[in-house]
């Protein structure tokens, strides 16, 4: 039997945010307890006397103190730590938008120098307050105690590296374009590209070094600091999606067109003429580098994001798994990946020239290879990934499900971004269908409608299972672990050797990297097509004449810049899932 009494004494602990000292009031509970109870009497003694930790927690301390890593995870954010940056962020993107959209169709009253000047002051906020984490919040004591390492793997920042130095190119030609109106134009269309390409170096190296901060200090100004930039990311992709629609949005065979309006709005009236010979190379140029411009815009937002979501996170300390990038166990997927991206490159190329052709039989004959060329890519993807989930289905691999805000992103980004295609595919495919399929070309327009939307829907399947089943080399790991345990070895050896310790892969393994090969080489060829110009939603008009051109405009327009977006994050995906099997 025990007694026990309360006081209250005052203590000072260490915040677990910001590692400073503070006051508590705390219970002082004392026992009194009979012989038998003595031992408790010591254990409570001795943890109401332990000295408060000398040194700031890092990483690996946080980890080796279990329990006050356990207190400190038990820790959830406020709600109004979260609003403000929330709400910056979603004001920035209506007003964005609103402008982008006004300075796109209405060039009298909003034109695309108001939406440039607008740009220019985001970009500059955002690299101000970029400049302020770098060289102020980053190098405070404590304000980096934790890095996510799921966040901003190499191929990641490897692949904003390279659309950064196109987009930067792309910038380049930009300004050598507008110079040769700065007699007659605004010189506002001059300074945006300018500040645009400072603006790609400060980001990609920002994002380059401190993408894995779990930022500690500062917490609410970060926060807004990182939407502002996230905000900023997404309006340049808004305005870049907006002028390249414009811009390939030309139907010459019926009579239409509305990429004059986007040259009229760039470079004024008629009486405006270029002070150089080369503007007309410069503009074809860069309407070229959109798409990588465009893809540079979202891996940003993507990592941004990511950073966003870990500020204030406290992440526990596990051991880093390398993960090894191979081709020798791989041959069939890559082979066949790469003759369809030749294949898709050399039937683009003669789409490309035959369909601006007054002949409609050379235009009829580019769309009927266009349509054949995707078809066949289409359909030998949802073969190969109906094979993967097959394999997927055979695996005994544990399913991953802790929480994880890069692989909770990608799912989200995957899923989201997938929707654009289905849209245009059911819209299509509603259309010919009531139209009756007469003809050639409409059935063919009908199949690839179909296959597509069973292609992405298997597609999507496979990536998800990839990325949440528990990489080769974890498990490889574990049963290492087992097997060192000598006292266990009779309980784990028929796991052990379903886990194939060997460092030569199964038939399964081997089976789902050709499959991830080929997807991804596959996806590469389809993103190149839209992405630099094929649109046979225009150029095939039945769904023009059934909906009208205003509608199908609006359609294609806002679903196709995401199905580009879809492809290039499957390819991130693939590459992802490739690496973990």
């Amino acid at each position: 039997m025990s007694t026990s009494k309360t006081n209250w004494k005052i203590v000072q602990l260490r915040c677990p945010t910001c590692c400073c000292y503070k006051t508590w009031k705390m219970p002082n509970v004392v026992m009194t307890a009979h012989p038998s109870n003595g031992g408790t009497v010591t254990q409570v003694d001795s943890i109401q006397h332990l000295p408060s930790p000398p040194h700031p927690p890092t990483v690996d301390g946080a980890s080796e103190s279990g329990h006050h890593m356990e207190v400190v995870k038990e820790r959830t954010p406020q709600g109004g730590e979260w609003l403000l940056s929330g709400i910056i962020c979603i004001n920035i993107l209506m007003l964005g938008c609103a402008l982008v959209s006004s300075s796109a169709f209405n060039v009298v009253a909003i034109t695309p120098v108001h939406r440039q000047i607008f740009l220019i002051t985001l970009l500059v906020l955002s690299m101000l307050w970029m400049l302020f984490y770098m060289v102020v919040t980053s190098r405070k004591d404590h304000a980096v105690l934790f890095k996510d390492r799921h966040a901003g793997p190499v191929w990641l920042k490897a692949g904003l590296v390279l659309f950064g130095l196109l987009s930067f190119l792309m910038d380049i030609f930009k300004i050598a374009t507008y110079v040769g109106y700065l007699h007659c134009d605004s010189p506002v269309k001059v300074a945006y590209p300018v500040v645009q390409a400072v603006f790609l170096f400060f980001q990609t190296y920002f994002l380059w070094f401190h993408s894995r901060d779990c930022v500690q200090l500062h917490t609410n100004l970060t926060r807004c600091g990182l939407t502002l930039t996230l905000s900023t990311n997404l309006v340049v992709w808004m305005a870049a999606v907006t002028e390249e629609s414009i811009h390939q949005t030309e139907i010459t065979h019926l009579n239409i067109s509305v990429s004059h309006k986007l040259y009229r709005a760039n470079y004024g009236a008629k009486k405006c003429t270029c002070s150089h010979m080369a503007c007309e190379t410069f503009k074809e140029a860069f309407y070229y580098l959109y798409p990588f411009n465009i893809e540079y815009s979202l891996f940003a937002s993507a990592m941004t994001y990511i950073m966003w979501k870990n500020v204030g996170r406290i992440v526990e300390h596990h051991k880093h798994y390398k993960f090894n990038f191979y081709v020798k166990d791989v041959f069939i997927g890559p082979v066949a990946g790469l003759l369809l991206v030749v294949a898709g490159l050399v039937t683009f190329v003669l789409y490309k020239i035959n369909i601006l052709k007054e002949d409609k039989e050379k235009r009829n004959k580019a769309l009927l290879i266009h349509f054949i060329m995707n078809i066949v890519i289409v359909s030998l993807m949802s073969l190969s990934t109906m094979i993967g989930c097959i394999i997927y289905r055979l695996d005994r691999r544990e399913y991953v499900s802790d929480k994880n805000p890069t692989r909770s992103l990608d799912v989200g980004l995957l899923v989201a971004s997938s929707l654009g295609q289905f849209i245009i595919s059911y819209f299509s495919l509603v259309a010919t269908v009531a139209m009756g399929a007469q003809g050639y070309l409409n059935v063919l327009n009908l199949a690839w409608a179909v296959v597509m939307v069973v292609e992405i829907g298997l597609q999507n399947y496979f990536i998800i299972e990839g990325l949440h089943r528990e990489p080769i080399n974890v498990m490889q790991a574990n049963a290492r672990a087992f097997q060192d345990h000598t006292e266990m070895a009779n309980d784990v050896e028929g796991q052990i050797s379903r886990f194939s310790i060997s460092k030569k892969p199964s038939w399964k393994r081997r089976v789902l990297r050709e499959v991830c090969a080929f997807l991804l080489l596959a996806n590469i060829i389809l993103w190149i097509m839209p992405a630099f110009g094929a649109r046979p939603q225009f150029d095939h008009s039945a769904e023009i004449y059934f909906y009208n051109y205003t509608m199908w405009n609006a359609i294609v327009n806002i679903g196709l810049p995401f199905g580009i977006f879809y492809r290039m994050h499957a390819v991130a995906s693939l590459f992802e899932v490739y690496l973990r099997d």
